[in-house]
């Protein structure tokens, strides 16, 4: 598996990773859902045990992630499989699950959900650690209180790579300068590639800061996979933060159905064949260091992984981007 550093930082990731959001469950944070239909952590062991042995080396979660149960599972899966989490970079993050904290990125909320992240992940430290999100607070007032804690965690070693996730080009362009990240995080896919598409704001930025991206959601969620009959839209549990979903709803799978079908022509009609194209579409794009698709099984890991290697051409990827973007 080829591999790519984060910024200058010396740390160097997987080109496929994997997330570890599906391992938290059913969850819910402040009355809002925010997990996934449950998963059977032999599963998740045995396709962790193909991953590493494919060469992932790379695996990224949260704190929020089953509040907690992601890290604790991630934890017990390298246990069960006898290797040792520091021969691996682990990235988490602080900002989605405020505790009893008035706001989750109060620096003595910081500093705790570090210490607990380091035990559910029984490790001494975190290779990544983003920052969640770029809401600071009214008027950001925590922001600057945010930065010194994760700062002073790096210069313990508790921290080894600064990371920033968001959900805006604005609140990117409004961070970077202050948290001086290495990598920032967010979701990608090729119906969505506004932040590592060349010539957008985001992109500048980590050209001009020398800064990576890791892409989660590079599947949609399966949407890119076509595994969604908009005669039979999926039904999901509560708990779930897929329910009631707009993107899975019959309209809008109708709609992107002949797409996926044009995808196929071109690429192939097979999981496999999709996942791959997915994944190197996000790969061909300059500053992107790895994808990270999210996985409940054997099956599904087998299938994120099968086109590790196979770059995409400049046609094909204007090719993918004719397709989705019409």
């Amino acid at each position: 598996m080829n591999k790519r550093e984060l910024g200058n930082s010396g740390v160097f990731v997987s080109e496929i990773s994997l997330g570890c959001w599906t391992m938290g469950g059913l969850n819910w944070v402040n009355g809002q859902p925010n997990g996934w239909a449950n998963v059977d952590e032999a599963e998740v062991t045995e396709a962790i045990k193909f991953a590493i042995d494919a060469g992932v080396n790379h695996f990224d979660n949260a704190d929020v992630y089953g509040n907690g149960k992601a890290e604790q599972m991630l934890a017990r899966c390298f246990d069960k499989l006898g290797v040792k989490s520091t021969d691996f970079i682990v990235a988490t993050k602080i900002g989605h699950f405020p505790g009893t904290a008035a706001h989750a990125y109060e620096p003595a909320h910081i500093r705790h959900q570090c210490e607990q992240s380091l035990v559910n992940l029984k490790r001494e430290y975190i290779d990544i650690y983003y920052f969640h999100h770029g809401n600071f607070g009214e008027n950001d007032m925590y922001l600057d209180g945010a930065v010194e804690v994760m700062d002073r965690l790096v210069a313990e070693g508790k921290v080894r790579v600064k990371g920033q996730s968001a959900y805006s080009e604005a609140d990117f362009v409004k961070l970077v300068p202050k948290v001086r990240p290495q990598v920032l995080q967010n979701q990608a896919n090729a119906m969505n590639d506004l932040f590592v598409r060349p010539g957008s704001t985001v992109s500048k930025l980590l050209v001009d800061n020398k800064i990576s991206f890791v892409a989660f959601g590079p599947l949609a969620q399966g949407l890119l996979l076509g595994k969604f009959d908009p005669k039979n839209p999926p039904q999901f549990e509560e708990g779930d933060h897929r329910k009631g979903a707009d993107r899975f709803q019959t309209a809008k799978l109708e709609t992107l159905a002949p797409k996926i079908e044009k995808l196929k022509a071109h690429f192939g009609e097979t999981v496999e064949d999709l996942a791959s194209m997915s994944i190197n579409y996000l790969l061909a794009m300059p500053n992107v260091a790895c994808a990270i698709p999210g996985f409940r099984n054997l099956r599904q890991v087998k299938a994120n992984l099968a086109g590790a290697g196979n770059a995409m051409s400049a046609e094909d990827v204007a090719f993918v981007q004719s397709v989705l973007r019409d």
